[in-house]
C-alpha cells in the first residue's frame, strides 16, 4: 500500500490570501501577523487559522480573539468566508482525482489518496507527491504538505514532520527514527487531557508510549490504551474510502454557547435542546439508540465526557434526556468532589475559617458550626476523675 496524506498549510488563511492576491490585493496575509477568526463579540470568536508571523507572536489556533490581540495588538483579523473555503477544497479534490480514483476527504483541508495502483501510471511516489504539491501551489495558489507511507496514520503523521510546503515519508522502518522522538502530544488522537495523563505516567515521547506495556495502558485508559499503543507503533489498518463519510454509527449534536452558563437549570436547557434535535434525527432515520454520551468543553478547551448504555434501545426524547440529565449530574458531582477536596486541604492547612460560603457573611450564622471540641469559642473543659 502507498498512501498520500495531503494537508493544506494554514488552510483558511492560505485560501483567503490566495483569493485576495488573485483579485488584485497588494497584501499577502501569509506574510503579515494575521488570523482568520469569528465575531469577537461572540464566543465563536476564536482563532481558526494563523499566519507564520502570527504564530511567532505566540498566537495559537483555538484561543479567543481577545487573547490573540493581547499578544499582538496590530493583529489583522479576517472573518471566515466558508463559501470560498468550500470552493478551494473542491478545486484541490478535483486535482487529486487526476492521480487516483481513490481519494477520501478527511476534512475540508485534508485528503487521503491511495496511490498503490497509480504507481504504474505515474511512477515514483515521492516524485509524484512533489508534482502534486507544485501543481497545487502554481495552479491553485496555496501550499500543502504531503505525507507518504504504507497506511493512513503514518502518512498523516509524516505530513506533520516539518511545515510548510514539504513532502515527507514515514514508512514503518522510519518510525523509530522520525516519530518516536516526538513529544507524545504530537501523536494523532492524543488530545490535551490525554497528554497530561500520559505525562503524569512519565510518558513524555511517542517512543516511550510505543514501548509501554499495552496492559499498563489499558489499566489507565481502558480500550483507548490499546489504540494509543497501536498508533504509537504506527499500526493502522483503515482504508481510503471513496465516500466522503463513513457509515454512520451514531447521531450527535453540539453547540457553542455565546454566554456563560452559570447554573444547572441553564445547562440542562441547553442539553434538552440538543437532545430534542438528536431524537428528531433518530426518528427520521428510524434508528434506535443504545448508548447515550455527553461531552462538555470549557472555555479553556478542556473536555469532560460521560456515557451510559440504555437498558433498552429507544428514540424517545424524554427517555434520552433522562439519561443525559443523569450524566450531567454525575459530571456536577465529580466537580463538587474535586472542589470539596481542594477546600478541605486549604482549611486543614490554614484553618476552617479561611474559606466560607458567600451566603454566610452578615447572616449572623457561623459558616461552620456544631460538633465537639472543634475550634469553637469555648473549648470543652475536661477533668480527670
Amino acid at each position: 500500500m502507498i498512501i498520500f496524506h495531503i494537508d493544506v498549510n494554514s488552510a483558511y488563511l492560505s485560501w483567503q490570501a490566495a483569493y485576495e492576491l488573485e483579485n488584485g490585493s497588494a497584501r499577502d496575509l501569509r506574510t503579515l501577523p494575521s488570523i482568520i477568526g469569528g465575531d469577537q463579540a461572540k464566543r465563536h470568536g476564536i482563532v481558526l487559522a494563523k499566519s507564520l508571523p502570527a504564530k511567532k507572536q505566540g498566537i495559537i489556533t483555538g484561543e479567543s480573539l481577545m487573547e490573540a490581540r493581547l499578544k499582538c495588538p496590530s493583529l489583522l483579523v479576517i472573518p471566515p468566508n466558508y463559501q470560498l473555503f468550500a470552493q478551494c477544497s473542491e478545486a484541490m479534490y478535483e486535482l487529486l482525482l487526476e492521480y487516483s480514483p481513490h481519494v477520501q476527504r478527511y476534512s475540508v483541508d485534508e485528503c487521503f489518496l491511495d496511490y498503490t495502483a497509480s504507481q504504474r501510471l505515474f511512477g515514483d511516489p515521492e516524485e509524484t507527491a512533489h508534482t502534486i504539491r507544485n501543481r497545487i501551489k502554481e495552479e491553485l495558489g496555496f501550499t500543502v504538505n504531503i505525507g507518504i507511507s504504507s497506511n493512513k496514520l503514518l502518512a498523516k503523521m509524516g505530513g506533520e514532520l516539518q511545515k510548510p510546503d514539504q513532502v515527507h515519508t514515514l514508512f514503518p522502518a522510519e518510525v523509530a527514527e522520525k516519530m518516536w522522538p516526538l513529544p507524545v502530544g504530537d501523536l494523532f488522537m492524543v488530545g490535551r487531557a490525554t497528554r497530561k495523563k500520559l505525562k503524569r505516567l512519565n510518558i513524555q515521547t511517542i517512543g516511550a508510549l510505543a514501548n509501554s506495556e499495552p496492559a499498563f495502558l489499558r489499566l489507565h485508559f481502558k480500550s483507548y490504551g490499546t489504540l494509543l499503543w497501536q498508533y504509537a507503533n504506527g499500526i493502522d489498518d483503515s482504508f481510503v474510502r471513496e465516500s466522503n463519510f463513513p457509515a454512520q454509527k451514531g447521531v450527535g449534536n453540539s453547540t457553542t454557547i455565546s454566554f456563560d452558563v452559570t447554573d444547572r437549570k441553564e445547562a440542562l436547557l441547553v442539553l434538552l435542546s440538543l437532545t430534542e434535535k438528536v431524537a428528531i434525527r433518530m426518528r427520521r432515520k428510524k434508528a434506535l439508540g443504545q448508548v447515550v454520551a455527553i461531552s462538555i468543553k470549557s472555555f479553556q478547551l478542556e473536555r469532560v465526557s460521560h456515557q451510559r448504555r440504555l437498558p433498552h434501545p429507544c428514540q424517545s426524547t424524554r427517555a434520552l434526556y433522562e439519561v443525559v440529565e443523569s450524566l450531567f449530574d454525575t459530571y456536577d458531582r465529580e466537580k463538587d468532589a474535586t472542589l470539596d477536596a481542594t477546600m478541605d486541604r486549604i482549611r486543614k492547612r490554614y484553618g476552617e475559617k479561611i474559606l466560607i460560603r458567600g451566603c454566610f457573611p452578615h447572616s449572623g450564622i457561623k459558616s461552620i458550626q456544631g460538633g465537639v471540641a472543634e475550634n469553637d469559642d469555648y473549648p470543652i473543659m475536661t477533668s480527670l476523675l
